[in-house]
């Protein structure tokens, strides 16, 4: 067991409240709310992380108290009627089941939110000062709308204590209606709202204390806050010890959830939702030097993804509680996985952002290595064992066919993995060596050790025949042989060397780079980190309106940070159309996708990315022999049913990841998963 697990896993008590361990996941906005109310899907999810062993789950971050603050946006959770009240009842049952507890986060997002949604309404906020995330200008709140706000949050308190909820936090950070009147960033009142501290901490005090007394002195009350905003204009990390350790001593709050940063624009968001770019707890700092200065608990969360790192943090005294949040999506079960002693079988965050970065595109969040989580109503965490055993040979050791190896071991099968490499890993040890992507190397290191404990017969540097196959007499063959770049449909593509060839080392530019990205993906803009560090003087042009463009909200800032920094020369809506050489370079010739207009660039070399074709051979090899002509029924593979070819003479033969098409990680690991939960 790790050091200091007997810190992590005793119990925590606030005002009557006890808590059985010190692991908690803070509240946050997984776009799983349908009709604003936490419904099954929801619920389930973080019935989960009760069923792992977590002390305090939080939800509905965040969750509105009014109508003006739209709960549309990201499918979120509306308290601001009695209808929602059913729901947390069913909700506290069902994870009050588990033994753990739960709590919900309130808001009013202010300007932090957009007008054209839901009612319709104009934002509002303590002064009218645009925010650049939501791109509208508030209006500046009167008497009435304060008046009105903070009855708002009053009768939500009382909606979530008569709902069974175990306690409930104000969001007062990320730039929320309450720390946009905190902050000299905002706030430009005139008035006793505006001015000094005190004042501009006046809505926060008549918000708290209106839920007090909806909720009564027993019910738990807190507050999450930023330690620092850490921008120029914004509140000091001195504002905020004082706002603190004022809020905790007049007992407003029966908790501080303590993180760094704010939200305001695309940087801040990548700093205030720490990315694999940054180092583990990056702002322990802030809460540990708030909870000297405070009698009441100080819980924290950001980026913290293993548990040594959380018992550390609780042992020496930094914090009360340990907030483990998107490591509770890569692995919900990693408290129970402690207690049993299994602490290597935990899945680790790597901090890919993938769940944060779908939620701001309008998506669900899904964990970039966890199919599973999400999905907990069709997508077991623990893999039941089939009635009856079969012999699956699972060809490429990629994500996909690790996932598909250890779902198939899981299932109690007889596996037998080939892999033409010395190592595991496919195309993910291609993306792990770019500046600071490494840390994706631990979602295959993970799924190795899985298969080597389920005793999969694992053999490595060897690239699996038709007649090898054949050999293993198997039931059931599935083909993960992955894709391979390809060079593009520009004239002169010969002349062209992939992203793949920089990031593995096949190619070594030097001098001069035209990057062309066509996918708008990690690999380009991570392929000219590489080589503007290398010493190369790069170009990097793309057909979309911006570089890197499907690259999400915690990821896309640190690319861009960074491009900038290194020199990099960025070129949107450009199409490269041809490439020639001219004496010993190359000549680019780019076509602007809006005028039009043809320029040439002369540079040593071309590097482009244009995506994966599957490497699909074996598959065509083996299809004619299979009983299911190489078909996956895909009604059965949404239906969550076996398929159809189970129990033929012969073998049934699907792929999975980029041997399919390529995408992803995730849709590798989920191709893998919903195939052959069910084999």
């Amino acid at each position: 067991m790790i050091a200091n697990a007997e810190a992590l896993l005793k119990p925590l008590t606030i005002k009557g409240l006890t808590i059985r361990n010190r692991v908690m996941s803070t509240s946050h906005a997984p776009g799983y709310g349908r009709d604003g109310k936490p419904q099954e899907r929801y619920q389930l999810y973080h019935a989960e992380k009760a069923k792992g062993g977590i002390g305090l789950t939080m939800f509905g971050g965040s969750s509105s108290v009014a109508i003006d603050s739209p709960a549309a946006p990201w499918n979120q959770i509306s308290v601001a009627d009695d209808s929602v009240i059913p729901y947390f009842q069913q909700f506290a049952e069902r994870v009050h089941a588990h033994g753990a507890k739960l709590m919900i986060q309130l808001t009013h997002m202010g300007r932090r939110t957009k007008w054209d949604t839901e009612n319709w309404f104009p934002t509002l906020s303590a002064s009218p000062r645009r925010e650049p995330a939501s791109r509208t200008i508030p209006r500046e709140m009167d008497r009435n709308d304060i008046r009105r706000v903070v009855r708002a949050f009053a009768e939500a308190a009382r909606r979530c204590k008569e709902g069974g909820l175990d306690g409930c936090e104000i969001s007062a950070a990320h730039g929320h209606l309450v720390d946009q009147f905190w902050s000299p960033s905002v706030n430009q009142r005139s008035d006793e709202y505006g001015g000094s501290l005190e004042n501009r901490m006046r809505f926060g005090r008549e918000v708290l204390e209106a839920m007090r007394e909806a909720a009564g002195d027993d019910y738990v009350i807190g507050i999450r806050m930023s330690g620092d905003e850490m921008i120029a204009d914004g509140l000091s990390h001195e504002d905020c010890v004082e706002i603190a350790a004022t809020y905790a001593r007049d007992g407003l709050v029966d908790f501080l959830n303590i993180m760094g940063g704010q939200a305001r624009d695309e940087m801040s968001h990548a700093v205030s939702l720490p990315n694999m770019s940054f180092p583990v707890a990056p702002f322990l700092f802030l809460p540990s030097a708030i909870k000297r200065e405070v009698e009441v608990p100080v819980f924290h969360a950001q980026r913290v993804t293993d548990l040594a790192t959380g018992a550390r943090a609780v042992a020496e005294g930094h914090v009360d509680m340990i907030a483990m949040t998107r490591t509770h999506i890569a692995d919900p079960h990693l408290v129970k996985k402690l207690m049993e002693g299994r602490d290597d079988d935990i899945r680790q965050c790597v901090g890919a952002g993938y769940c944060i970065d779908r939620i701001y595109v309008g998506g669900d969040a899904l964990c970039l290595q966890n199919a599973a989580t999400g999905r907990e109503a069709t997508m077991p965490h623990v893999v039941p064992r089939a009635a009856q055993a079969r012999k699956v040979v699972v060809v490429g050791a990629g994500p996909a066919g690790l996932e598909a190896a250890r779902v198939c071991a899981e299932r109690g099968h007889k596996v037998v993995l080939f892999e033409k490499e010395t190592a595991v890993g496919g195309q993910i040890n291609i993306a792990a060596k770019a500046t600071w992507r490494e840390a994706l190397s631990g979602i295959p290191r993970w799924l190795y050790a899985q298969v080597q404990k389920k005793g999969v017969d694992i053999r490595l540097g060897r690239e699996a025949s038709e007649a090898d196959i054949l050999a293993e007499a198997p039931e059931v063959v599935i083909i993960a042989t992955g894709g391979l770049p390809q060079h593009g449909h520009a004239k002169g593509h010969e002349h062209i060397v992939t992203t793949a060839d920089v990031l593995a080392g096949r190619v070594q530019p030097t001098g001069s780079v035209l990057l062309y990205d066509e996918i708008g993906g990690h690999n380009a803009a991570s392929t000219a980190e590489v080589l503007a560090k290398a010493g190369c003087l790069v170009e990097m042009a793309t057909h979309d309106l911006q570089i890197a463009q499907e690259v999400g909200t915690t990821n896309k800032p640190v690319h861009l940070r960074e491009l900038y920094k290194l020199g990099v020369v960025m070129s949107p809506n450009m199409e490269l159309i041809e490439v020639y050489p001219e004496g010993n370079r190359l000549i680019a010739a780019l076509r602007n996708t809006m005028t039009e207009a043809e320029e040439e660039r002369v540079v040593d070399r071309v590097v482009a990315d244009y995506g994966t074709l599957p490497v699909n051979a074996l598959f065509e090899a083996l299809r004619g022999a299979s009983v299911n002509d190489g078909e996956t029924d895909l009604d059965a593979l949404v239906a969550g049913l076996p398929q159809r070819w189970s129990g033929q003479k012969g073998f049934a033969l699907y792929r999975v990841g980029d041997a399919w098409t390529g995408r992803n990680i995730h849709a590798a690991l989920y191709d893998s998963l919903r195939l052959c939960k069910d084999l």
